[in-house]
């Protein structure tokens, strides 16, 4: 019954903060979070696809804002969660998508490089965990969902400091969740497999590389942005009041098989 299923699922009444909402997975997620009823403000770094997807979930009816920040800076970081708050208030829900891509082979791994990697892909989520996790303790419910990757859980097509980052997010939810869930804030991850976005672009544009990754999936393709809508919803809502501290795969069966 549509009753039942809005009282399980419906955002209505909550706000959510939501980093790397500009395109790829981040966008589609805070789309799905806001037709779902919540007050969404998106981060990222470049403002020009921030402002056309604030746009367009304006025409859909939904309640959206942006604030512009380059989340490899700590004061960033600090300034974008106080200009979020300003918008719709303290956030119940707090995603992390925005992440850094700089893969190149180990050897070639510069400490720019790693620094880089780690503090928009691991430190951009302490940060915004510390910042909001103990306030929505304190109010008795809240949602932290961190976006992970496969090289969280493998080394493969030169992980270097990019596989530490994301090895470092689930690790990070399973501490937010055991520091806060006794509190009623659900902590997960979603691990997404290959997905076409603007960080996967080089790879999905070479069909050959394209049609492996594809045919190492179960359900015969690679994933795409929408993908993400039903789960992010799902760890938001009142529906996974009981799921806390998981990494919630959405790869087509990619990392069984």
């Amino acid at each position: 019954m549509p009753g039942y299923v809005e009282g399980l699922f419906s955002l209505h009444g909550r706000v959510a903060l939501v980093t790397g909402g500009s395109s790829g997975i981040g966008a589609a997620i805070a789309t799905a979070l806001a037709r779902a009823g919540a007050d969404v403000v998106l981060v990222a770094r470049r403002e020009p696809p921030l402002l056309e997807t604030v746009a367009a979930l304006r025409r859909a009816g939904c309640q959206a804002a942006h604030v512009q920040a380059d989340l490899g800076v700590r004061a960033e970081v600090f300034r974008a969660a106080d200009e979020a708050v300003a918008v719709f208030g303290e956030p119940d829900i707090v995603v992390h998508a925005a992440g850094v891509n700089l893969r190149p082979p180990l050897t070639e791994l510069t400490p720019a490089d790693w620094d880089r990697t780690l503090a928009v892909n691991l430190d951009a989520a302490f940060l915004l965990g510390q910042r909001f996790g103990p306030a929505m303790a304190a109010r008795g419910w809240g949602r932290i969902i961190n976006v992970g990757s496969q090289q969280s859980i493998r080394a493969f097509g030169n992980s270097g400091g990019y596989g530490v980052s994301k090895a470092g997010v689930l690790a990070l939810t399973r501490s937010q969740a055991e520091a806060w869930s006794a509190q009623g804030v659900r902590c997960n991850a979603i691990v997404p497999g290959f997905v076409r976005t603007p960080l996967t672009e080089a790879v999905m544009n070479d069909p050959e590389r394209e049609h492996a990754l594809a045919a190492r999936t179960m359900v015969g393709r690679n994933g795409e942005p929408g993908d993400f809508a039903g789960v992010s919803v799902f760890l938001a809502s009142d529906a996974a009041d009981y799921v806390t501290g998981q990494a919630i795969f959405v790869d087509g069966g990619f990392s069984v098989t």
